[in-house]
């Protein structure tokens, strides 16, 4: 086996699908970008519902971080692709289930799934705004719509964009979990070449592919940890202007 993949016929046969490699590849970047669009979303929604004082928000939030955070995606992904079309039919009274585009089906499966933990970084990341400022908004006439999209978010962007960036790179490489459900993304499309040549080139192409996607994103994932180690906080400047 290990000969074989220097074998150069074989790397010919392989490097012959690259069309179907790039094909699998533009899939999985539009799931990665229509989904992680739909988890920033939702993160901002439930994590800003999730500090405020009013009880059931508070409990919505949680009872959705807590089910998505705590529940496999393979299975969350399988739902969608099985049952949320039985229910799609039952609520629209259609013959058959209403079954979702690939596309739609990757888009809500890393897209709810991610939301869930995006969610919680943005609540850490407000938390940390000391409450100085809120009562400092306050006190020139903001609303609280306002002291949260003028004074918090803005400040809460800086503290959390580490982990923020993080997120987008796990939810590049979950999007791999289309290819138990035919979803067409490069890892179905890898799958289909190793399967119908019988050689291992094709994963080793699509390891290539995905780290050409992952790459960039774990430089700026870096980057921004060591910015962030250097940037003072909400909190540390609290400290130096006590001090």
């Amino acid at each position: 086996m290990v000969k074989g993949l220097f074998n150069i016929s074989r790397w010919e046969e392989a490097f012959a699908h690259m069309d179907t490699f790039g094909e699998g590849m533009l899939m999985t970047v539009k799931v990665a970008f229509l989904g992680l669009l739909v988890a920033v979303l939702l993160g901002i929604i439930f994590g800003v519902i999730s500090t405020t004082k009013v009880k059931i928000l508070q409990v919505i939030s949680r009872i959705y971080v807590e089910f998505f955070q705590n529940t496999p995606l393979v299975v969350q992904v399988f739902f969608y692709y099985n049952g949320l079309p039985q229910i799609l039919q039952a609520i629209l009274g259609t013959s058959r289930p209403v079954r979702l585009s690939k596309l739609l089906l990757g888009v809500i499966g890393v897209g709810f799934y991610h939301g869930a933990y995006i969610a919680e970084v943005i609540r850490t990341g407000i938390e940390a705004v000391p409450k100085g400022q809120t009562e400092a908004a306050y006190s020139q006439g903001f609303t609280k719509i306002q002291t949260m999209r003028y004074i918090i978010l803005p400040q809460t962007l800086k503290l959390i964009l580490p982990p923020l960036a993080n997120q987008a790179l796990n939810l590049v490489k979950n999007t791999s979990v289309l290819a138990l459900v035919a979803g067409g993304d490069l890892m179905y499309h890898s799958d289909n070449v190793v399967s119908g040549s019988g050689f291992l080139q094709g994963y080793i192409i699509s390891c290539v592919l995905y780290f050409i996607i992952c790459f960039p994103i774990a430089t700026l994932v870096r980057k921004l940890e060591v910015r962030s180690k250097k940037t003072p906080t909400p909190k540390k400047m609290k400290t130096m202007e006590v001090a």
